[in-house]
């Protein structure tokens, strides 16, 4: 049987695409603000008090002006400064608009004027909670999954959603929801996929389901498993002696077709060596009495005939 098809979910087309910017290198601005906080503006300052206090001139006032501008100056541009850590991102926006991403990491000076939000670039894991849910079957099973992902496009996964760490929680156990309806728990057919015997296909099915899922979020989904798959209790007895009936069948099944076929070559091995000549009433009854032998729970008893064949 086929393996049942299903449309992945339809998210709508990205309006902002990530754009990676670099910015200025940040210890020669960090060095120049220090110069300016720490000797220039305290410098003017002083000198212009100096002159001040001995009699006061053009230059003096100017410098008084200057100074407190210069430390000012040099607060503002150290607020260009950006940190960026390994494994981290900082999203830029100028009045609400967005600038780019700065991924390089180390010391970095953008526009003062700008925000830059955090981003973890790292790959993450997100286990879902053991939900219980029906098969294709309609069987209640109770099913978990932990899906590793990684934030791929910082642009989308700021601007698409509210929250893409909750984005993607809600999204994987909607997949899991999704993939347990779509199967049944066990294949009653040959070649029919199902959840419990089907574990790679139903993995890549799961895989695709959520990709498709949280990529307008800016995320990559680098592998998901199924950590737990059973019935639910109120029916997981009933389904064990189901199952274990079905493996008696199969059993059974197996054993009595093993025991045709040593009885046909037993027959066969006689009749090519001419040891004994059977009547098809004796056949039967050998037959019989090797089945009984072969297919039986428990040991026989045998009977030693003492008579002739017929006796």
């Amino acid at each position: 049987m086929a393996a049942q098809e299903y449309d992945n979910a339809a998210m709508p087309a990205p309006k902002v695409t990530e754009r990676v910017i670099t910015g200025r290198a940040g210890l020669p601005v960090l060095a120049l603000c220090l110069l300016l906080l720490l000797l220039v503006g305290p410098g003017m300052i002083a000198v212009g008090a100096v002159q001040q206090a001995n009699g006061g001139s053009p230059a003096g006032v100017t410098l008084l002006v200057v100074g407190p501008l210069t430390l000012i100056a040099s607060l503002i541009l150290m607020r260009g400064l950006t940190v960026v850590a390994p494994g981290q991102a900082r999203v830029v926006q100028l009045l609400g608009s967005y600038r780019g991403t700065i991924r390089a990491d180390g010391l970095t000076f953008v526009n003062p004027f700008t925000s830059r939000r955090r981003i973890s670039t790292r790959i993450r894991n997100h286990e879902t909670e053991t939900a219980k849910v029906n098969d294709a079957d309609g069987n209640p099973i109770e099913m978990a999954a932990v899906v590793v992902w990684q934030v791929e496009d910082t642009a989308k996964a700021v601007f698409e959603v509210d929250d893409f760490v909750e984005f993607v929680a809600i999204q994987t156990e909607t997949a899991v929801r999704h993939i347990a309806n779509s199967y049944p728990y066990d294949a009653h057919q040959p070649g029919q996929l199902s959840l419990r015997d089907s574990a790679d296909e139903i993995t890549r099915k799961l895989d695709e389901e959520i990709a498709s899922r949280v990529a307008s979020a800016g995320v990559r989904v680098v592998e998901s498993r199924i950590t737990r798959l059973a019935y639910a209790p109120e029916v997981a007895q009933v389904m064990l002696q189901r199952q274990q009936a079905g493996a008696v069948v199969a059993a059974r099944r197996l054993i009595v077709e093993g025991a045709v076929g040593m009885v046909e070559l037993a027959l066969d091995r006689l009749a090519e060596r001419d040891v004994v000549e059977l009547d098809e009433e004796r056949k039967a009854a050998m037959v019989s009495n090797l089945l009984v032998v072969l297919c039986g729970d428990r040991g026989t008893q045998p009977v030693v005939n003492t008579g002739s064949l017929y006796q």
